[in-house]
């Protein structure tokens, strides 16, 4: 026969481990959230400031044909 006794802290020690990683998925939830939200209006500032006017890339040149001149 074993003479096994179980830790007495160990099923408070699990619940308490549960709860913390429901807490955890709970805080990356929201963190997605507000990454989203941040992505959104960095993008709508970035709309809004620098329109494709001021694009840091050159547009090609146009055909001397084409419709611009």
């Amino acid at each position: 026969m074993l003479n096994w006794r179980r830790d007495p802290g160990y099923e408070q020690s699990i619940v308490q481990h549960e709860l913390r990683m429901k807490q955890l998925k709970s805080e990356i939830e929201l963190l997605r959230r507000e990454n989203a939200r941040q992505r959104a209006l960095s993008a709508l500032i970035k709309q809004h400031c620098f329109p494709d006017d001021f694009n840091s890339i050159p547009r090609p040149p146009t055909a001397p044909d084409s419709s611009s001149f």
